[in-house]
């Protein structure tokens, strides 16, 4: 099946999860569609959401189903939009430091190492862009669609494509160097998950439920690790995508596929520490003690990073379409569909606060640095919010 068509199957599942309520009725008699997004209910402010500054950026995710994501470094945050814009704010004072155009069509991205910024566009070129003036440094052409985060150790750009492929260029000049070509299952979600760097180690979730380790020198591959099986007896059943975020904190390695599990690997050896069943295109990430993954029919989880099991969990917000789960100060915050960003306890999943970021909707990961959570909405606001106790 061609990559096209991949497309239009994955965007017709990624709406299905949280709009089947727009067939409702049609192939059934009851009144109420079980998929149909939560309706919010009233909950006690408990902490104070204030927004501290806010940058509209470009046409932010543009119309691909993208999710560009806003990149924290020092004192600066980065962004970059669907048709090419570039911006960089202090996120101490909400100044812009400076503000650019690449005119290419930006769908992955930002990574950062040192003074480098690095992006993707959906035409298959890779970028490298000055940190401190958003100048262009090189452009380099490969194959396939960029949906994930370049990234990089300073000597080799990481890259995944769409289409199943790892590519390693040169930090320096741009030249493509070596490629991994995966096995691309015939159907898989609109997505590809960005390489978590570990000095000389690189390691790459992909469609077929794997996770790989490579050499970043030789793209030699170090190990491999299932994460998830593809069951069922259609190609829908059988998709076992690792899209979303990964999560690196010391030996450990922290991953989620869809239709699949939530599992912890040791990196030095690719062995599987602990696992619990979870169906997750957003990722994960970990804070606390605990490794948060927010499931796909919309159930926030937080389990213990000690493998001792699960230590809370949040059904609220059923099949909002919720982003990946983001630690701030002393809570744990998710976005969803509509644009609403929530307020977890990292205590017991209560939900504490709720500020709405984007009519728009918020799919992009959202950042974090103490209590200052950064918020990138689908129509490219870009918003610090400090969240802290009510008095």
């Amino acid at each position: 099946m061609s990559v096209v068509m991949r497309w239009l199957v994955a965007v017709g599942l990624a709406l299905s999860l949280g709009a089947c309520s727009t067939v409702k009725g049609w192939f059934e008699m009851d009144d109420e569609d079980p998929k149909a997004p939560a309706k919010l209910e009233d909950i006690q402010q408990t902490v104070k959401i204030k927004k501290l500054w806010s940058h509209g950026v470009g046409d932010g995710q543009g119309d691909g189903f993208y999710k560009i994501q806003p990149r924290v470094s020092g004192d600066m945050i980065y962004a970059a939009a669907a048709d090419g814009d570039m911006i960089a704010v202090n996120r101490l004072t909400g100044k812009v430091a400076w503000e650019a155009e690449t005119e290419l069509p930006l769908s992955g991205g930002v990574g950062v190492y040192g003074d480098a910024l690095l992006l993707g566009s959906s035409d298959g070129h890779v970028l490298k862009v000055d940190a401190n003036s958003g100048e262009v440094l090189w452009t380099s052409r490969i194959n396939g669609e960029l949906l994930s985060s370049p990234q990089s150790n300073g000597s080799m750009v990481l890259a995944h494509t769409l289409d199943g492929k790892l590519q390693g260029l040169d930090f320096d000049t741009g030249e493509l160097v070596w490629t991994y070509d995966s096995n691309v299952p015939v159907l898989t979600l609109r997505g590809s998950s960005s390489p978590v760097i570990n000095d000389s180690m690189a390691y790459v979730g992909f469609a077929n439920g794997r996770v790989l380790a490579f050499d970043i020198a030789t793209g030699g591959v170090a190990w491999e690790a299932r994460v998830a099986i593809a069951q069922g007896r259609s190609e829908i059943e059988r998709m076992v995508d690792i899209d979303g975020t990964m999560a690196l904190m010391g030996d450990e390695l922290y991953v989620a596929s869809y239709q699949g599990r939530v599992m912890a690997i040791d990196v030095a050896s690719g062995r599987k520490l602990w696992q619990h069943n979870v169906s997750s295109f957003s990722g994960v990430s970990q804070g606390f003690g605990n490794v948060y993954v927010a499931d796909e029919d919309g159930t926030v989880y937080a389990y213990m990073r000690t493998g001792q099991g699960e230590r809370w969990q949040q059904p609220a917000l059923a099949y909002r379409r919720l982003s990946r789960p983001t630690p701030v100060g002393n809570y744990v915050a998710v976005a969803d569909f509509e644009g609403y960003v929530h307020v977890l306890s990292q205590v017991d999943g209560e939900i504490v606060g709720r500020v709405k970021a984007d009519g728009d909707g918020v799919r992009a990961d959202m950042a974090s640095i103490g209590d200052v959570l950064y918020v990138y909405g689908n129509s490219g606001d870009l918003i610090a919010y400090e969240i802290t106790p009510k008095d």
